[in-house]
């Protein structure tokens, strides 16, 4: 072509880039996709009719009646498990409840070599307020008792109360030495403590027994040495 000659220029036709048609698909891509992630139980629910998904949708809230029931129900059990280890009189742990404990702080001992005692109280002169003045004032020195030992211990060791007039502490990370200061200090407090019925002043006395753990020995054989030693005391303290 010659310069200045003009050729007619065609009617142009609008481009297609495939971009309207590409955001057409994609729209309707997503919108399956937003559908096919609406699931009940991991099934479409445009694949549910109706009954199916009522059904299902039942099924569900009964799931979650169960669950809540079960959530009841082990709440339930750990309330009788504590109460199971638990003295009603004192509200410190009775026997069942402090050889439970003891066992645990004897394993943590064993494992890494720390030292842990039990003191084993015996009460001196209970049952004479028992036979003078009544059960309610034995009951009442016994959770006199139960607080005196709970309130000069530490949140770490354990108090219980093993039977009768005869109570039970565990120091933990006490050695002999250190146990049986502890040891004449609670009695000592227990002695100290005053109780007045019909008029009357009454002291409560008590003979312990101290021994530390021994790697490797039973629970029944620590109470019992334990409780060979409180009663030695007891008959020294008699004679």
């Amino acid at each position: 072509m010659k310069i200045g000659e003009s050729k007619p220029v065609r009617d142009t036709q609008p481009v297609r880039t495939g971009s309207s048609r590409a955001q057409q698909t994609d729209g309707a891509t997503q919108g399956r996709v937003i559908s096919d992630n609406t699931t009940i139980m991991g099934i479409p629910e445009t694949e549910l009719t109706p009954k199916v998904r009522d059904a299902i949708m039942a099924l569900m809230q009964e799931l979650d009646r169960f669950r809540q029931e079960l959530d009841v129900a082990k709440k339930r059990i750990a309330h009788l498990e504590t109460i199971a280890d638990q003295d009603t009189l004192t509200g410190i742990l009775n026997r069942r409840g402090f050889v439970g404990a003891m066992n645990r702080v004897k394993s943590y001992a064993d494992r890494y070599d720390t030292p842990a005692s039990l003191v084993y109280f015996d009460l001196n002169k209970f049952k004479p307020v028992n036979d003078l003045y009544g059960h309610a004032a034995g009951d009442e020195v016994l959770r006199r008792i139960a607080e005196i030992l709970s309130q000069n211990t530490r949140d770490s060791d354990v108090v219980g109360r093993l039977g009768g007039d005869e109570f039970g502490v565990i120091l933990v990370n006490s050695d002999l030495p250190t146990a049986e200061a502890k040891a004449k200090q609670l009695a000592e407090a227990i002695s100290a403590e005053s109780y007045n019925f019909d008029g009357k002043t009454e002291h409560v006395h008590a003979a312990y027994g101290v021994y530390t753990f021994i790697k490797g020995e039973g629970l029944d054989e620590t109470l019992a040495k334990a409780d060979k030693k409180m009663f030695a005391a007891k008959q020294a303290s008699n004679s």
